[in-house]
């Protein structure tokens, strides 16, 4: 008896600037002996210095564009593919990848409208100990928050670390990271391993403790006491919260030379942290780095994704969205073990076996056989206004995240 195969696309990415890969030639081997076939499309990996013949060598099959889609079952993408290449897409072929249906609806719903079935990662439910291997809004945060120290110490116009030399003391910098989930606390751990010194914030008060532990003072703002929501998530704030967090930030602003902020929130605007007062706060020289910048908005006023801009006080403000491109080696390494967790998992007897009953897939399944059947997504999509691609009500994304649970901001 003839035993099936599952074969897995791997897609090259076309978005500008975005270097990774969904799967390493390392990881070919990890699927090969879950019974699964790698395809790749040509120059997949050339974005993170991975050859064809890399691929070839490691076991892989690489394939033009047209070929890969015809062929595979499942394609394997970082991001969303190109528009034009999800044409491509035919009736019960899988796509899996970090996808963002929440921020973009109208993906969600021309997926279902083409049958395919859409899986992506950043639904995996965070909180479910076997699904942390598949974590990859993790493990793509954490890349980020270590890069986010390195590009503020680039734009950043002293040492990080106190310096004794013959010509004089060249004092630390002050570090303020608001946020401290995995992007943040990364990027606390790594201005404090350069010598820096850290302080860090969150609205959680347990927060507190994991930020203490890595060598950062605790900053406490008296004006919000309890934002915790279920899962570990920030709840959302009040606008007299938000307007009083901001206040408190501005008076405190003016002790630090570098500011990261890392609160995002799924598919809704990201909350502003750093207003225009704690800008001006801020000394000439001084860096914001905002890794929640895009085109909803920002942490940091003014800050605009993929460029640095300077206020009129000569404050560098960077809107640092998608840091972990910029890592591309790094992050592919960890995005092809998460999507390989989460593709052997839902591969049963060489095929894709969709079961909305498991608590994973859940999360995670977006479209299927010709309806968006993730509850979040579903609403996000009948948000869109009937002749247009823009959601009549923003904040319909904003208050649930893919597994269906109330949703404030978070930390990356």
């Amino acid at each position: 008896m003839a035993v099936s195969t599952l074969r897995a696309g791997v897609v090259r990415q076309t978005a500008p600037a975005e270097r990774r890969v969904a799967v390493v030639p390392t990881a070919v081997a990890g699927l090969r002996g879950a019974g699964i076939e790698v395809l790749v499309q040509a120059g997949a990996g050339a974005g993170a210095r991975y050859s064809d013949q890399d691929y070839t060598d490691a076991g892989a099959s690489v394939l033009s564009e047209e070929d890969l889609y015809e062929q595979a079952d499942v394609l394997l993408s970082v991001t969303a593919p190109d528009p034009a290449a999800l044409r491509l897409l035919r009736p019960g072929q899988a796509l899996m990848g970090l996808l963002r249906p929440l921020s973009n609806p109208r993906l969600a719903r021309d997926l279902a409208a083409a049958g395919a079935t859409a899986i992506s990662l950043d639904g995996v439910p965070r909180t479910l100990s076997r699904a942390q291997t598949m974590d990859a809004l993790s493990s793509q945060a954490n890349v980020a928050g270590y890069k986010a120290v390195i590009v503020a110490a680039e734009a950043y116009d002293r040492y990080l670390p106190l310096l004794m030399t013959a010509a004089g003391v060249a004092r630390p910098a002050q570090v303020l990271v608001l946020g401290a989930g995995v992007a943040g606390l990364q990027a606390i751990a790594t201005a404090h391993r350069l010598g820096a010194v850290v302080s860090g914030y969150d609205v959680r008060p347990e927060a507190q403790e994991e930020i203490r532990s890595l060598g950062a003072d605790a900053l406490d703002l008296p004006t919000v006491t309890e934002a915790t929501a279920s899962g570990g998530y920030a709840r959302a704030l009040t606008s007299d919260e938000q307007r009083a967090q901001r206040e408190a930030l501005a008076a405190v602003m003016g002790r630090f030379d570098i500011v990261i902020a890392t609160a995002q929130a799924i598919g809704g605007p990201p909350p502003l942290l750093v207003d225009d007062d704690a800008l001006r706060a801020l000394r000439p020289g001084a860096v914001a780095v905002d890794l929640a910048s895009g085109p909803l908005g920002g942490n940091v006023y003014g800050s605009r994704p993929g460029e640095t801009t300077y206020t009129k006080n000569g404050v560098a403000v960077i809107g640092a969205a998608e840091l972990a491109a910029t890592v591309p080696r790094a992050a592919s390494e960890a995005y092809a073990r998460n999507i390989g967790a989460l593709l052997t998992h839902m591969t049963r007897e060489g095929r894709l076996r969709i079961d909305l009953d498991d608590e994973i897939q859940a999360g995670v399944v977006i479209t299927h056989e010709g309806s968006v059947v993730h509850p979040a997504a579903a609403k996000a999509v009948a948000a869109l206004a009937p002749e247009s691609d823009e959601p009549v009500d923003q904040d319909i994304a904003a208050e649930t995240t893919l597994d269906g649970g109330r949703y404030g901001p978070r930390s990356a």
